[in-house]
């Protein structure tokens, strides 16, 4: 392998991204149920995709050896984050897909979260959409993890906590 590769030497900087400025951001809040969760949602636009960085606050977490939580994270077509009485995130509608592709090809379909005692932390990097397509629509955290299987939702349960993601002038979020 190439000794610079090793060394973190690659040909595209996308680490050097996450010092800049993301063009767009989703601030996330947890539900009625889930009111201790918060977090950001940082979106930048890179020649080889999206780069996309979670950090969520508050996220339940338990105690047991071996049952750390495990939550669905997804992009979801709606641009609210309200609801009714069954669904307090009803507005946020299904998972972002506008191709028609069958889950888990939806292109809201993202990498789950791993909770750390209540924290999670994600950066990945995606070309399933760009920052321009997702403007206005809705982050969704789960309850439960999705099972990248189950149609349409990937199983993923309840809907605890929600973001809209908007474009960044001015400062960072």
């Amino acid at each position: 392998m190439n000794q610079s590769l090793l060394c973190g030497h690659a040909k595209i900087h996308l680490l050097s991204v996450l010092r800049g400025r993301p063009q767009a951001a989703a601030r996330i809040a947890g539900g009625e149920s889930h009111p201790e969760i918060s977090g950001t949602v940082r979106f930048y636009q890179t020649d080889e995709g999206v780069l996309v960085w979670a950090e969520i606050n508050g996220l339940p977490h338990s105690e047991f050896p071996c049952r750390e939580q495990i939550f669905g994270f997804h992009i979801h077509k709606g641009t609210a984050c309200a609801g009714n009485m069954d669904d307090p995130f009803a507005d946020a509608m299904s998972h972002y897909d506008p191709s028609g592709c069958e889950h888990p090809h939806h292109a809201g379909d993202l990498p789950p979260l791993f909770e750390n005692n209540g924290f999670a932390l994600s950066v990945f990097l995606t070309n399933r959409f760009s920052v321009g397509e997702v403007v206005g629509r809705t982050v969704i955290i789960h309850d439960h993890p999705d099972d990248f299987t189950t149609q349409p939702s990937g199983n993923s349960g309840t809907k605890i906590a929600c973001g809209v993601v908007r474009r960044i002038i001015g400062s960072c979020p």
